[in-house]
């Protein structure tokens, strides 16, 4: 599939899971069908390899086949966007490559694994993952799980790359958004990286929601999505009030575990995580099911 353009930066983009078979193996016919599903639901794009995709748990073969599997799932219907996380920069550049040679459409570009440099440092690791291929980029901006935070002076520095067409938020800031928009305009489209900021970004401007509990829910997660691009405010804040419980699970440690228990216990996928991730057990586990369950069984009418 050719690079993304500018415009098709918006949306709901699922942070897709990565499912794992009994064995500990990537389930790759579970992966196609799901990456199917998002996309029969309204989903503009699909990112696998983020963080809730476990991608620092698989190895470079694992990642390239969950690349080609998601690519072979949805054609050219919808992009695949590759998260591109290392721990090198030459492991960083190769992974781009690669996800390009498979049919990927842009690339989610975060900064190092492990080490959290400099801006001097973290831009020349940025900029060879930008510059290794003509796809269309996006930053990704996690200060939180990667202790680098990109500020919008160093969004703003980066634009020099024509390539990069937008950037995810998940400071957790809201004022981020306006501040962005402030020095950028509209140079870049701005994606909530947070599931439990969405009507908020999108009022600040955003335009895009890399989205995690959309696995478990996806029709409810791209109408609240409609409903807020609108201006549909009854709607929205409505089906939002219903969801927020949920969607805060995206925002703990245990994110991961979270969200794939939702997806078992919608149908839609399995909690099984690999190491050193474990699934959830005891008081912690019913907690999160009694959430859970209450919500589901709470579902507001108009949100089917």
């Amino acid at each position: 599939m050719p690079s993304m353009t500018p415009e098709q930066w918006y949306g709901v983009f699922p942070a897709i899971t990565t499912p794992f078979a009994p064995e500990g193996d990537v389930d790759h016919a579970f992966l196609a069908g799901h990456a199917r599903r998002l996309l029969a639901s309204g989903c503009r794009g699909l990112v696998p390899l983020g963080s809730l995709g476990e991608g620092a748990t698989l190895t470079a073969a694992e990642k390239l086949a969950v690349l080609r599997t998601c690519v072979q799932a949805v054609g050219d219907r919808i992009p695949v966007v590759a998260g591109i996380s290392a721990l090198s920069t030459d492991e960083a550049v190769a992974l781009a490559r690669a996800a390009a040679d498979a049919g990927c459409a842009g690339l989610m570009v975060l900064p190092p694994y492990v080490y959290p440099g400099d801006w001097h440092e973290t831009r020349a690791h940025i900029s060879a993952v930008i510059e290794a291929t003509p796809l269309s980029c996006l930053l990704y901006n996690n200060p939180i799980a990667y202790g680098t935070d990109f500020l919008p002076e160093h969004v703003r520095s980066l634009c020099e790359y024509p390539n990069l067409h937008a950037v995810k938020e998940s400071s957790g800031d809201i004022r981020r958004f306006t501040a962005l928009r402030a020095l950028l305009h509209d140079r870049l489209a701005m994606f909530v990286g947070l599931d439990d900021a969405l009507l908020e970004g999108i009022a600040m401007g955003a335009r895009g929601w890399i989205a995690g509990l959309v696995n478990a829910l996806p029709d409810e997660s791209v109408l609240l999505f409609e409903h807020a691009m609108a201006g549909r405010t009854t709607e929205a804040r409505e089906l939002y009030d219903w969801f927020l419980p949920l969607l805060r699970l995206d925002t703990v440690p245990k994110f991961v575990q979270l969200i794939k228990l939702v997806q078992e216990e919608v149908g839609l996928g399995s909690e099984r995580v690999r190491a050193p991730r474990h699934v959830l057990a005891g008081p912690e586990r019913e907690m999160a099911l009694a959430v859970i369950r209450e919500r589901l069984a709470s579902k507001p009418a108009r949100s089917a």
